[in-house]
Parts: structure tokens; C-alpha cells; sequence
């Protein structure tokens, strides 16, 4: 089967900036980019293959920089894609950062601070495992501020995204869109299986009694957040194969976007021979 449009799969799952939204519009089910799970894994195959390639050139042109956000509920499968898109990648020019809770050290200064210091310098793929936007996620269902500076960071979110894409930084942003019968399936897979039991954390079943609390959440986000210089995708992650084959097309589409070609070796070759 034909790899469907990078392009066509960017526009079903974009979230256009400034226009009316809701996810329930969005099945976390879909299946119509890739109706057979076989191949969606040859086409993980195939752009994962691509993705190691292109990375190689982004890292010895040191021109831009790319930083994916992976955002979803427990068990949506962050470290999943980060695994299997990545899974040809050189770690040179590859970093991941896993946000947990802030230290005491970082809950002193602004939430951006640890942040910023984590975003990929030129050359190089950063990808966040959450991200910023738990701070108007989590910290919006736990009531962990007020309601008024709550809402401000939608804005100084936004801007913080702007300054990076107008510094060489292409943000590329994925809610990872899990059902409510899936996270169950998933809950209970954590606690049967041994070797997932040591994901399982107390506080993924407390979060899931708050689900609808943050649907709306993730609505907000979508809404306030979803700009032309960082939209968001909204994947269906029901489907394992399915997520990391769709966030593979969109990731391979922005490297090829950048039009790069291998630069010149360093002056000073002329007259070199080598026997």
C-alpha cells in the first residue's frame, strides 16, 4: 500500500490556528491514514529509515534545530514514539528530555526556565517527553495556581514558541489523542505484565478519575496554542502502529522542508593529497 501524503496527513490532523475546535470531533481510533496496521509499520520502517539519513544532514549543516512535543495522557505512548520513530537515529545529534515534576531549585525560578535550557541547539533533534504545557495542563485540573496566572501562560507559551521558530528552532507539537476504554486496556496491561509493572504510578489512575477535567484541558491548549509557527497535531494514539507511523510522516516532511544539502568540507584542502 501507498504511503499516504505527508502533506494530506499534516492537514486531517492539524489543529488550524485561531479557528473553532473540539476534540471530540477527533477519533482516537481513526484509521483512515493508515487502514492496514501492516502497512502503517512498513511505512514507520521506511521514514524511520529516512529520518536517520536526514538527521545526519541536519546535524552537519548545524542550521536549524527541530524539537518535537510529545503531549498525552498516561500510557498515550510518548516513550513509545520516541522508540520506534527515532529507532534508526543516531544518538549523535538526538536528545530527549522526560519532564517530571519540578525540583525545588527549578519550582524557583519561572516554569519556562527548565525549559528553555533543554531546548536542542542547532544540529540536533530535541524531543520532550511533556513538556511546558503541563503547566497549563496538570497544573490547570490540580489547580497547582491561580486562575489568572494560569491563564496568561497560554500567551507566554505562545510567544516562547514564536522566539524559538524565529531562532532556528522548528517546533513541531503532538497531542497524542488516547480513548478512555484504551487507557483502562492499558492501565491493567501495566499491572498484569511484570516487565510493565514498574511503569505503573498511583497518580495515573487519580488523573483518569479527572479525565473529563482534562479533556478540557487539552481543548484549551489546543485552541489557545495551535499558531502558524507551531501548530498542533492531534493523533490518534489507539493504535500504536498507527500513532508512530503518522508522527514519522510529519517529522520526516518538516526535515525535507528544511532543503538541505551537505556542505562543503573545511578550506584549506587545496593542493592536499592524499596517497
Amino acid at each position: 500500500m501507498k504511503q499516504p501524503d505527508i502533506q494530506t496527513v499534516k492537514d486531517q490532523l492539524v489543529v488550524a490556528p485561531q479557528s473553532p475546535f473540539r476534540l471530540v470531533s477527533r477519533d482516537s481510533a481513526d484509521r483512515s491514514l493508515f487502514p492496514d496496521k501492516k502497512a502503517a509499520r512498513v511505512s514507520l520502517r521506511k521514514d524511520a529509515a529516512a529520518i536517520d539519513e536526514l538527521q545526519e544532514l541536519l546535524y552537519a549543516t548545524r542550521r536549524k534545530a527541530i524539537l518535537i512535543v510529545l503531549q498525552g495522557m498516561d500510557t498515550a505512548g510518548k516513550s513509545g514514539v520516541i522508540r520506534n520513530v527515532f529507532a534508526d537515529t543516531s544518538p549523535l545529534g538526538l536528545q530527549v528530555e522526560a519532564f517530571k515534576a519540578p525540583t525545588e531549585l527549578e519550582r524557583g525560578h519561572d516554569y519556562l526556565w527548565r525549559i528553555h535550557k533543554a531546548v536542542p541547539r542547532r544540529g540536533w533533534i530535541g524531543l520532550f517527553d511533556r513538556s511546558h504545557y503541563e503547566d497549563v495542563l496538570v497544573a490547570r485540573v490540580r489547580e497547582l495556581a491561580p486562575a489568572e496566572r494560569l491563564d496568561q501562560r497560554y500567551d507566554q507559551i505562545n510567544a516562547f514558541e514564536h522566539h524559538l521558530s524565529e531562532n532556528d528552532v522548528v517546533v513541531l507539537k503532538f497531542m497524542l489523542h488516547l480513548g478512555y476504554e484504551e487507557q483502562g486496556r492499558r492501565l491493567r496491561e501495566r499491572l498484569s505484565e511484570a516487565h510493565k509493572r514498574w511503569k505503573f504510578n498511583p497518580s495515573d489512575v487519580e488523573d483518569r478519575a479527572q479525565w473529563g477535567s482534562f479533556m478540557q484541558a487539552y481543548e484549551t491548549m489546543l485552541v489557545r496554542c495551535s499558531t502558524a509557527h507551531a501548530p498542533w497535531y492531534v493523533v490518534p494514539a489507539d493504535s500504536r502502529s498507527r500513532r508512530n507511523a503518522i508522527i514519522a510522516r510529519i517529522v520526516r516532511g518538516a526535515l525535507e522542508e528544511l532543503a538541505m544539502s551537505w556542505p562543503e568540507p573545511a578550506s584549506g584542502l587545496d593542493g592536499l593529497l592524499i596517497d
